[in-house]
């Protein structure tokens, strides 16, 4: 009997995860996607999954594969839910070489529009490790780093990584709806300031980042 695995994912990702198994056909098992009540996927915990995922939705299930920045013991969440617990790849594109499948090389050679790379764990990784995951996104075709600040979390070393990012030869760019994060990302020179709101537009006059609301 073919080994059946449950990919839990949020609203945005989806359709993008949904295409890649699709394409990844035929798969030696069978396998359910589930939309999780959060639209970023990177932003799931242990705990937010063992709060929301209901029996019903795992039923005959396996193993999970959840999103590769989930953050979290997933060794204890197995235990909670009764079913193994795994971490994905951090790229919804690497899940091809995840199951040890050829993944079809994608051509970012020509394009009219700048490609923002997001680094959504930004907080939580240091300085080396930020430029490491910038050069790789760089290296795939990206025009311009995206620093993410997570809900809730402090990040005491943003413009230091601002500035590191610069020294490297990255444009970058701070997405955050905290008002503060802004502020800091704006005065260490950021070159975009994401997410702004009717409350935080203003800065946009008072800096010379470009915004995007």
């Amino acid at each position: 009997m073919a080994k059946k695995i449950l990919f839990l994912t949020g609203k945005l990702a989806y359709d993008s995860v949904e295409k890649v198994l699709s394409d990844m056909a035929p798969l030696p098992f069978e396998y359910r996607i589930h939309r999780m009540s959060v639209s970023v996927a990177a932003l799931m915990t242990d705990k937010m999954i063992a709060r929301r995922i209901q029996p019903s939705d795992y039923k005959d299930c396996d193993q999970i594969i959840v999103p590769g920045r989930c953050r979290g013991d997933l060794t204890a969440l197995s235990h909670t839910l009764g079913v193994e617990v795994i971490r994905g790849p951090e790229e919804i594109k690497d899940l091809p070489a995840f199951f040890g499948k050829a993944s079809k090389p994608i051509d970012l050679s020509r394009h009219s529009v700048k490609i923002f790379a997001e680094i959504v764990d930004a907080p939580q990784r240091n300085i080396d490790s930020i430029i490491m995951k910038a050069t790789a996104f760089g290296d795939a075709g990206a025009d311009v780093i995206d620093i993410g600040c997570l809900p809730q979390e402090s990040f005491p070393h943003m413009e230091e990584a601002i500035t590191a990012l610069h020294e490297a030869g990255f444009k970058v760019s701070v997405d955050s709806l905290e008002l503060n994060d802004l502020k800091r990302a704006a005065k260490a020179g950021a070159d975009y300031l994401l997410s702004l709101t009717e409350h935080t537009y203003y800065l946009a006059e008072e800096s010379d980042a470009i915004p995007i609301l």
